[in-house]
């Protein structure tokens, strides 16, 4: 199991307001994944978001794939505030935003 692997994986859980999946929307902090576990730091786009226990649910859906199972831990985190400049390119074309 790697970063990489579950990062991968994320890619699955889709905004469903947006349309794009949380690593793109730029959602994702940090994340951590060794034989202890995995450790997601991630935000929303508003600390209002009535989507946060959706999107934990997604998470720990999408990562269920992993080999063995490891326990997932979510942290919901505000600071730094999220902004679109977080956002990957292919986020930005998918919303129709041009740089």
């Amino acid at each position: 199991m790697t970063a990489d692997l579950v990062r991968l994986l994320l890619h699955d859980v889709i905004d469903p307001e947006l349309g794009v999946n949380i690593v793109d929307l730029g959602l994702i902090y940090d994340l951590s994944a060794d034989d202890a576990g995995v450790l997601i730091r991630m935000t929303l786009t508003t600390p209002g978001c009535p989507l946060g226990g959706y999107l934990d649910d997604e998470v720990r859906r999408a990562l269920a794939q992993l080999p063995g199972r490891p326990p997932v831990r979510v942290e919901l985190v505000w600071d730094p505030p999220w902004g679109p400049e977080l956002m990957t390119d292919a986020a930005k074309r998918a919303l129709g935003w041009f740089r």
